[in-house]
């Protein structure tokens, strides 16, 4: 931390504390050149993370939502909630480890497809059918011949 004084960037810290509120901490430090003190307070950063739209309107990640989307697709299906929870959980990291805390949401739509390909093809299907808004049956049924392709077959097109 520079000191406001002098502008030497070496200090030690002399107290920490929490804030009255206790949403940050805050330090009484000494200048190791001129040796006046100063205080400096630590905050939580609290930028939050955010989905590109396909139209361009940008909006705060909600876990739930992805989770009860893929509740929805995975309805009467042989997965558990402790594999949806895995998908998730990886949706979230994308979104975590992303340098612009945000990701768009076909980057999303395709991680969970791919996800729900692996582990079960009906829901995928259903899963797909919301994501990709098929506009006719021949959409739908176009997917469906896809799906049922062995894997190595679809990476070759």
């Amino acid at each position: 931390m520079r000191c406001p004084f002098c502008g030497h960037p070496e200090d030690r810290v002399v107290d920490s504390r929490e804030s009255k509120e206790g949403d940050a901490i805050r330090r009484r430090r000494e200048c190791a050149a001129c040796g006046k003190r100063f205080t400096t307070y630590e905050r939580l950063d609290e930028i939050p993370y955010m989905v590109v739209k396909k139209d361009g309107r940008r909006e705060k990640f909600e876990r739930q939502k992805v989770l009860t989307g893929l509740l929805h697709a995975a309805e009467k299906r042989p997965i558990s909630m402790g594999q949806l929870e895995a998908i998730v959980n990886e949706v979230e990291a994308l979104i975590v480890d992303s340098p612009e805390r945000e990701v768009s949401t076909r980057a999303i739509g395709q991680l969970l497809m791919d996800r729900l390909r692996q582990l079960d093809k009906v829901a995928y299907v259903r899963f797909a059918s919301v994501y990709m808004d098929f506009k006719d049956v021949n959409e739908f049924l176009n997917e469906l011949h896809r799906v049922m392709q062995p894997r190595d077959a679809t990476s070759k097109i």
